[in-house]
């Protein structure tokens, strides 16, 4: 595949990227990744990063051709709109990527390519709205997405829900997948790193963890049921009687069901919250457990299995939404709504030593099918794809043929 993204253009592009989200979970990922693998690839467009400058330090050093232009708003009032629209006017841009949905309409002075995680707002947050509400969020997005040059979907699923829940035609979607940010791909962990995670977070026990946001339908309460069930099977079989769970995650303070559940369950002593870990030391962590388990309820994408993967760490996550499409055969499905089925799954791995050396191998190859750089050569593709066509025309594919010449 050519590294040229301008095949069918004749001008360099300048092309917005909206980062002020830059710090979330999940968009914020996405954002700092596309932006750094775009500015290795691409050397002949203009960039211009329309959000925090402060923010912006956290992609890393960028080249000049990749521009701050400091917008503080984040993204939800009027003004923050009018200011948006009004220097993609002034910069003259011939595109902007929104990597992420939002479902007020905006008039843009030029074309947009838009990012959909997933559809979460739709699928569990909706429900805390009423009636009308919900279905004026739904017009809304409709109306959003179907004004996009091309949406870009992060999984098939995520494109198939696009496709079902908003009428969005299949050729308008395009699925470009996310991948595990560098930093994770740095090797194991080193005998200082374990002395890291000994002194100043006291682990010197074998663990299991789960990483992420801690919100409903990350299914939290079920993986302690799971723990506590498993740590009574260990005790028959005599094995493993210092096993903790690790949770890390945001926003503790906001789910005391989940205190509740440690307690009702009896393994207050084994479970641990740690809230936020920097990168540099997660990668400690998922290098360090026995299993990484992940039995979410509804994931667009769900990095954190690849993210462990990419150590050789054995999962367990659910066999719905995405994450079957993500982690291939390369870790255990469950139904995530049956705590027994967790708990045998986490059993199974703990006590079959060749299940476990088979898991990994399979681990490292499934990591390994997803990179940023050929997710951001795609990107690159479709602005010029899209900055092609003339103003008001969507963007659909080209045959075969283009793409790959």
């Amino acid at each position: 595949m050519s590294l040229c993204p301008l095949l069918w253009l004749n001008h360099s592009l300048k092309v917005a990227i909206d980062i002020r989200r830059i710090t979330e979970f999940g968009v914020g990922t996405y954002t700092r990744n596309v932006v750094r693998a775009l500015s290795r690839l691409d050397h002949a467009n203009q960039y211009f990063l329309i959000g925090s400058p402060q923010k912006v330090a956290e992609i890393g050093p960028l080249p000049a051709s990749f521009q701050t232009v400091a917008l503080m708003d984040d993204g939800s009032s009027a003004k923050g709109y009018l200011e948006f629209r009004a220097i993609l006017k002034r910069l003259q841009c011939d595109l902007v990527h929104i990597p992420h949905l939002y479902w007020m309409p905006r008039t843009l002075p030029c074309p947009y390519v838009m990012t959909v995680h997933d559809l979460l707002e739709h699928m569990y947050s909706a429900r805390a709205h009423s009636s009308l509400r919900r279905s004026l969020h739904l017009h809304f997005t409709r109306r959003v997405l179907k004004g996009a040059g091309r949406i870009l979907a992060v999984s098939n699923f995520t494109k198939s829900e696009v496709e079902n829940v908003f009428g969005i035609p299949s050729s308008r979607i395009e699925v470009v997948y996310n991948a595990i940010d560098e930093r994770f791909l740095h090797g194991h962990a080193s005998d200082a790193d374990r002395q890291i995670l000994a002194e100043r977070y006291l682990i010197k026990y074998p663990f299991l963890l789960y990483a992420g946001r801690i919100s409903p339908h990350k299914n939290l309460v079920r993986i302690i049921e799971a723990f506590s069930a498993l740590k009574a099977e260990l005790e028959k079989e005599e094995r493993f009687p210092d096993l903790k769970l690790i949770i890390i995650g945001d926003e503790l303070s906001k789910h005391p069901d989940l205190r509740r559940t440690v307690i009702r369950s009896g393994v207050q002593n084994d479970v641990r919250f740690l809230g936020f870990i920097p990168i540099e030391m997660l990668r400690v962590f998922y290098d360090a457990a026995k299993i990484f388990v992940f039995p979410s309820l509804y994931e667009g994408f769900g990095l954190p299995p690849l993210e462990a993967m990419a150590h050789g760490t054995p999962v367990v996550t659910s066999n719905t939404s995405s994450l079957p499409e993500v982690v291939g055969n390369a870790a255990v499905l469950v139904n995530p709504e049956n705590v027994f089925e967790i708990m045998r799954a986490l059993l199974h791995l703990l006590l079959d030593q060749p299940a476990r050396d088979e898991m990994k191998k399979r681990c490292y190859e499934q990591a390994k099918k997803f990179s940023w750089e050929a997710s951001a050569r795609r990107i690159l593709e479709i602005y010029g794809e899209v900055a092609s066509l003339p103003r008001g025309v969507p963007a659909t594919h080209r045959s075969a043929e283009t793409i790959a010449s």
